[in-house]
């Protein structure tokens, strides 16, 4: 390979100083390579001192950050600090305490028996029954999720207690929630559960306006919820197929002052919908999806 030019017509000869300028230069460049790699290392070009000419893995690498807060390491279904009372409807020996139980008491819009003693299945299954089994599973479910758990009776009363008690009974608990489990005693071939919401009730010793609202949202999520988990349909016969029915007559509701539902899951004089209630396996499953529902409503 020949080259022309300047530096090769010169008369002195310019290899020692070559020499030296390539020694010089195989010193210094290293150098400042790495100075340059530890500049661009602590983030030097991140603050502002121009584009360098080769990025670096370290420096183009986006920072770790924890975003882990106590509130993350929360489980997503706690309910540490929320209170929720069941109330099992009717009791199993209100029949030996026909005085008691039709006693009136004041419900607000008028006077109604204390208590009744409920249904049963064609076979004698009875209501109260049922809504006991139901409660002990969903206080099971709730307790586990961190809940503190009310029920208004336990099988532990001779009867009752009375509608109005009943009420009470979840005031003074200040509940989140209250959910009061039974199941119809319509005819033959009439289906499916229904949640009961209270109505805008503003007489007597009654007044809802402040529970009316976050009531209808916990019977939303209970109807969904119970449906998806028990995989039955919306009562054929009350609600309009919407699960959901509002009533001002109960004095359950009326009384209460926070967010409460009734739900009636199921019709106990249907053969069909009897089999499914006289299940243990299917009395879990009203329970998980009353729990889900419950747990939606408080979770927001």
């Amino acid at each position: 390979m020949s080259y022309a030019g300047p530096e090769f017509e010169s008369p002195q000869p310019h290899r020692p100083r070559r020499r030296s300028l390539t020694l010089a230069l195989a010193v210094l460049v290293p150098g400042a390579l790495l100075g340059w790699l530890v500049y661009e290392g602590v983030g030097g070009a991140a603050d502002g001192g121009g584009t360098p000419a080769v990025a670096s893995p370290r420096a183009s690498a986006p920072p770790t950050v924890s975003s882990t807060t106590a509130e993350d390491k929360k489980p997503l279904a706690s309910l540490r600090g929320k209170v929720v009372v069941i109330d099992p409807g009717h009791n199993l020996t209100n029949f030996r305490h026909t005085a008691e139980i039709n006693r009136k008491v004041d419900i607000g819009t008028n006077r109604k028996e204390c208590d009744t003693t409920g249904t049963s299945t064609n076979s004698g299954y009875a209501e109260a029954k049922f809504t006991l089994d139901v409660a002990h599973r969903l206080r099971t479910l709730l307790e586990r999720k961190g809940a503190t758990v009310k029920l208004t009776q336990d099988g532990d009363r001779p009867f009752g207690p009375c509608v109005d008690e009943r009420a009470r009974i979840g005031n003074n608990a200040k509940a989140d929630a209250v959910v009061s489990i039974h199941a119809d005693g319509a005819g033959a071939g009439q289906r499916g559960y229904h949640v009961i919401l209270p109505g805008r009730v503003h007489q007597g010793i009654a007044d809802t306006r402040r529970i009316v609202g976050p009531s209808a949202t916990l019977g939303r999520l209970l109807a969904t919820d119970f449906g998806r988990a028990t995989g039955t349909e919306p009562s054929n016969y009350i609600g309009d197929g919407t699960g959901l029915d509002t009533r001002t007559d109960l004095g359950g509701l009326n009384l209460s002052t926070v967010p409460k539902v009734f739900i009636e899951c199921g019709n106990m004089r249907d053969s069909k919908d009897a089999a499914l209630l006289t299940s243990a396996a299917w009395r879990q499953k009203a329970a998980q999806g009353i729990s889900e529902g419950i747990v939606s409503f408080l979770r927001g």
